[in-house]
């Protein structure tokens, strides 16, 4: 069953991935960004020049054919992955150029992860997994905070559990709850309701709605779904390692009918 939520209808898909959203106002933002895998004649280009900006408390999804350059682009605005050419910034902080700690302290201060493997320690519990960022960094949750993320995640009865004891939904709502509790800056989400059903999808993706309005976290979602697509405040979309335009205020319509202009 579908996730769905009624939508006004949105205007026509822009041509500009970065309209609307200034440098004063970003959250994160890449500039001519290219990622190339391997060499010579076996080179692939991955990422072709492109240039996004998702704004402070902004709800963007990425969204286009397989093979688009979708999660690639999530990891190196991450800076999990190397590009190699182009410059990105998580705030005002450029990422491009900085030394393997200054990433590693960066990740764990301004930035979630929400990936399609949950990353948990399978020794640890779910509710002792959900705080390793926040211990790591020596700082203490916001127990109302973490009180309602566990309540609308469904998670109160599965705390003590450990990763080999739940559900693959399960586990990635314990991930979901893990990227959220610090409030980083920014969440970077690739496909973050794939495991899921369509009741506890909704909820996850509220939540993460919930993030980005009220909290002013900004929330970065690569998602192949319309229907998920359609709780963020606008579609970005990518084809062949370039941006193919964008949607605003989507609807699981608009999105599909956005697709099948890429043959996506």
């Amino acid at each position: 069953m579908p996730l769905a939520r009624p939508r006004p209808a949105p205007p026509a898909p822009s041509a500009s991935a970065s309209a609307g959203a200034t440098e004063a106002v970003a959250a994160v933002r890449a500039q001519a960004l290219t990622k190339v895998h391997g060499r010579g004649e076996t080179a692939v280009t991955a990422l072709d020049g492109v240039d996004v900006c998702v704004t402070r408390g902004s709800f963007t999804a990425v969204m286009g054919p397989s093979g688009s350059g979708k999660s690639t682009l999530l990891n190196c605005l991450a800076g999990l992955d190397d590009a190699t050419s182009g410059r990105v910034w998580v705030g005002p902080q450029e990422v491009t150029g900085l030394s393997e700690k200054a990433l590693t302290r960066l990740r764990r201060d301004r930035i979630g992860f929400v990936f399609q493997s949950f990353n948990l320690l399978p020794v640890l519990t779910a509710g002792e997994n959900m705080l390793l960022p926040m211990v790591l960094a020596g700082r203490r949750p916001d127990e109302a905070w973490r009180a309602e993320v566990v309540e609308r995640l469904g998670l109160g009865d599965r705390l003590g559990h450990r990763p080999a004891e739940l559900s693959g939904g399960q586990q990635q709502r314990v991930a979901v709850a893990r990227a959220l509790l610090p409030r980083p800056d920014v969440v970077l989400a690739d496909e973050p309701t794939g495991n899921l059903d369509s009741r506890t999808g909704a909820q996850v993706l509220s939540l993460l709605r919930s993030a980005a309005r009220e909290t002013g976290q900004s929330v970065v979602m690569v998602t192949h779904d319309p229907a998920a697509a359609a709780y963020a405040d606008r579609v970005v979309l990518l084809a062949d390692g370039r941006l193919a335009g964008e949607v605003a205020d989507p609807t699981p319509d608009s999105v599909l009918a956005a697709l099948a202009a890429l043959g996506g």
